[in-house]
This record gives C-alpha cells, sequence and structure tokens, in this order.
C-alpha cells in the first residue's frame, strides 16, 4: 500500500510539472526531436507498474474481503447459534409460562372454590357473625345476623354497626376496648328467664384493614338443658343422701324396735332379768340418741344450703366430721364407727381454704359410710378395722387421703362408684338392701367436691395398702 502510494505521488508530480513545461522534454534529443520510441518505453513501463500496483491492490482487497466474508460467517454462525438458544430458552420459558398460568388458574380456581365453602360456612353459622373495620362499619353480616336483625347484608355493609342493629347487646367500648387490647374479650348477657347469649369479641392481626369480629351465640336452650342436667344429678345426689341417711335412721329405730320387744317380753315373763333390762333399756337410749343425731344432722344441713364460701380449716371440718360420724354410723350390730381405729396425719402450716362447711362435712361422712360398710364386710375374726386421714399441701393444691383396711373395690365397681345409684341395677329386698347399695355410690360425694368446690376425687384399691379416696381442693 505504501508502495502505491509513491507511484501516484510520482505520477502526479509528472503531471503537475506537464502543465508548466513540455511532458516530453525528457525524451527529447539534442536536435529537438522526441524519441517516441522511448516515450512509448516509459509509458508502457508506467502501466505495467500500475496494472502491478493495481493487481496487488486488488490482491489485497480480495483477501481482506475474503477475511471480513469469513468473519461476517462466523458472525452469523454465531447470531444463528444464539437464535436457536434464544428459540429454546423462549420454547422453555412460554412453557414453564403456559404450567405457571395453568396452576395459576387451577390455584384461582382452589381460592374460589375455597372462598365459596369459607363463606357458605359463615353463612350457615347458626349463629351472628358479624364483622367491623376500625370506624365501625360492618363488612360481614352473615345469614342468621339478617335474619335476627331483619337487615340484608347490602343495606348493612358499609354501615355502621349501632345504626343498622340498635338491638345489639355489644357496646362500642367493648368494641375498643378488644381492638387497644388486641385480646379477645368474652361477654356472657342474658335476661333472666328469657335468653341468654355467649358474646366474643376477636380483634383481627396482621391485616392491613384492621377491625373485630363479633359472634353472639344464642345459648338459652343449652344453658336450660345443663341447668336441667344439674338438676337432675343435684336429685339423684339428694336421693343417694336421703337413702343412706334413711338407712342411718332405720337401723338404730329397728334395734330399737327389737329391744322394746325384748323389754315388753320379759315383762310378760315372771322371771324379770334387771340387769339384762337396764342393759337393752340403756342400748336403746343410745340407739335413740343416734337416730336423733341423723335427724339433727339432716335438719343442719338442710338449713345451711345456699350462701357463699367460707374460709375454713380443713383440719377443723375432718374432725367434726368424724364426731358426726362417730354419732350418726352403725352399720350393724357389731361394728359403729365408734369402734373404729382412727389415724390422723395432718401436716403443718395447712391453710384455709374456701369451702361450703356443712356440704364438705356430708361429702367426708359420705367416704366414711362407704369405707364403714367395707369394714363391716370382713369376716376374719381378729380384724381391726382403722381408718387412716392424711392431710398434706402438693402443687398449691390441699390433698386428703382416706384410707381403710377394709374389703376391696374391684374395677368394675371402681367405674360406678361416683355415678348415681340406680335401683334397676340389681334386685332390691328392702329398705336395709337399698340403703346398702346406696351407700355404696358417691356421686353425692362427687357432685360437693367437683362441682361445689371445683376439686378432684379419685379411689386406688390394691392389696398391701388397702382402698384409699384421694381428694384434691384448690386453696384459692
Amino acid at each position: 500500500m505504501k508502495l502505491q502510494h509513491i507511484l501516484f505521488s510520482l505520477l502526479l508530480i509528472v503531471f503537475c510539472q506537464s502543465a508548466y513545461a513540455d511532458i516530453f522534454w525528457l525524451f527529447r534529443e539534442a536536435d529537438g526531436s522526441t524519441n517516441w520510441q522511448y516515450v512509448a518505453n516509459f509509458v508502457g513501463n508506467i502501466l505495467i507498474i500500475a496494472l502491478a500496483v493495481l493487481t496487488v491492490r486488488l490482491y489485497f482487497s480480495r483477501r481482506q474481503a475474503r477475511r471480513y466474508n469469513n468473519e461476517l460467517e462466523d458472525i452469523r454462525s454465531q447470531l444463528e447459534l444464539r437464535v436457536i438458544e434464544r428459540t429454546k430458552t423462549l420454547d422453555k420459558s412460554n412453557k414453564l409460562l403456559k404450567t405457571e398460568v395453568s396452576d395459576h388458574k387451577k390455584t384461582t380456581r382452589q381460592l374460589q372454590k375455597s372462598e365459596a365453602y369459607i363463606n357458605s360456612i359463615l353463612q350457615s353459622l347458626p349463629m351472628i357473625l358479624i364483622g367491623l373495620n376500625q370506624k365501625n362499619q360492618i363488612t360481614q353480616w352473615n345469614n342468621r345476623a339478617e335474619i335476627v336483625s331483619g337487615v340484608s347484608f347490602k343495606d348493612a355493609q358499609g354501615a355502621d354497626l349501632w345504626k343498622t342493629f340498635p338491638a345489639i347487646t355489644v357496646t362500642p367500648d367493648q368494641v375498643k376496648q378488644a381492638q387497644d387490647d388486641n385480646k379477645i374479650i368474652t361477654v356472657k348477657y342474658s335476661q333472666r328467664g328469657q335468653y341468654q347469649f355467649d358474646i366474643t369479641i376477636y380483634p383481627l392481626q396482621r391485616e392491613k384493614d384492621t377491625g373485630v369480629v363479633i359472634l353472639l351465640d344464642d345459648v338459652t336452650q343449652r344453658a336450660k338443658n345443663e341447668n336441667m342436667l344439674i338438676q337432675r344429678d343435684k336429685m339423684s345426689a339428694m336421693g343417694e343422701m336421703a337413702a343412706v341417711m334413711a338407712q342411718d335412721i332405720n337401723t338404730p329405730l329397728t334395734a330399737i324396735i327389737k329391744d322394746i320387744k325384748t323389754v315388753r317380753q320379759s315383762v310378760v315373763d315372771e322371771n324379770l332379768d334387771t340387769e339384762g333390762l337396764n342393759e337393752l333399756l340403756e342400748e336403746t337410749i343410745i340407739r335413740g340418741q343416734q337416730a336423733s343425731s341423723v335427724i339433727t344432722n339432716l335438719l343442719n344441713f338442710s338449713a345451711s344450703g345456699g350462701g357463699d364460701k367460707a374460709h375454713n380449716s380443713i383440719i377443723s371440718v375432718i374432725k367434726n366430721s368424724l364426731e358426726l360420724a362417730s354419732d350418726v354410723l352403725s352399720i350393724t350390730d357389731n361394728l359403729r364407727f365408734s369402734a373404729v381405729n382412727i389415724n390422723t396425719t395432718f401436716a403443718d402450716d395447712l391453710p384455709e381454704i374456701p369451702c361450703y362447711i356443712t356440704e364438705l362435712q356430708q361429702a367426708l361422712l359420705s367416704i366414711f359410710r362407704c369405707s364403714c360398710y367395707a369394714l363391716d364386710n370382713v369376716e376374719e375374726l381378729d380384724h381391726k378395722p382403722e381408718i387412716s386421714v392424711d392431710v398434706s399441701m402438693a402443687f398449691d393444691d390441699l390433698w386428703v387421703r382416706i384410707q381403710h383396711n377394709g374389703t376391696g373395690i374391684s374395677l368394675e365397681e371402681q367405674k360406678s362408684l361416683f355415678e348415681p345409684f340406680n335401683q334397676s341395677d340389681s334386685a332390691r329386698e328392702g329398705i336395709d338392701k337399698e340403703g346398702i347399695d346406696s351407700a355404696m355410690h358417691l356421686s353425692f360425694c362427687h357432685f360437693i367436691i367437683t362441682e361445689q368446690h371445683q376439686g378432684q376425687i379419685a379411689v386406688t384399691c390394691n392389696e398391701q395398702e388397702g382402698t384409699t379416696f384421694h381428694i384434691q381442693l384448690p386453696t384459692k
């Protein structure tokens, strides 16, 4: 390329000089003539050189063009590969997009189905469900709310709750308290003899549009049914208590009548046993006092019903119950409660507990009566009846353990021990048999401890330790 430039520069110089002088001056002879042969040779050489330069230039241009073509081919090949790869990527992306669109449609259908299902559940709830935003405007209003208020959801949506449903028993202060404290509030509203509602206010959490959900459950019928069940349990327990107290009265009265008949017969006979008659009369007086104690206990129990719990020492309650048992319990002629060896163990610093004193004494009396029957059933001649009473504290609760060494209680009997006594369980043969069977049921005791004192009672039995009644009573 540099040689080509030099040749063109020489030609340019020659042509430029021709404008001012003779272009053939180089080929003139001395006489002024022109040697055309030299001119022709010179021009030919110039042409050859120009053709050579042109040829070289064409060669390099062709070579450069070929190189450019190769580069273009490489670029085109790369572009084609990129297009193919991009096409594959786009195809793959399209397939993924189609799959995502299909999944999205499926998810949308599922969400719509779930939303419809949840909405159906909300609408079918037998209780009133109301949703409110922060401005106390209605956002949810189910079918029950429409029926009770007489306002459709279309008319209620976005309206103020208390303007839409003035009769509602929820107050704005209660709703505000639930929102401010961010806690669930439960309110029981009742009008005696008419209806009863359980009201729950749920504050919405982690939601952009916060508010509350109000549930109003009409529990009037349920409360009536529960009261009926409680009354039935009370009547069953009182029936059981009446049966065992009738037995407590019948036992001494039967003995009194028997002793009086013996005294009458002795008076008729000619040979009077004065010492024997005195013993019979003394026994009759004891039996009469025992029957009187049972009646007095029953009157005291009936007179002490109702009222509030009073704090009292469990030791005092147990001691009074043991004295009461000694006065009123005489299971047979062979065994009286006063003849049973009683062992008591009381822990130090026992707190007073809130209790219904008379009811708790009657519950303990029922356990002592049941224990006394078990002791009377032992057939060993050298058997020494014993009852141990242990009171201690554990886990902030008071524990009372009453243990006896009488006949054990089978697993089947343990299952029905705290169930109400049912006369159809077995055939009855007079008041004695019925009273004994009733005494072996502790539904009255269970009702007093669990329902009235919010405690627990259980029984365990084994050959080594005998039968033990476990009573747990809260101290608060």
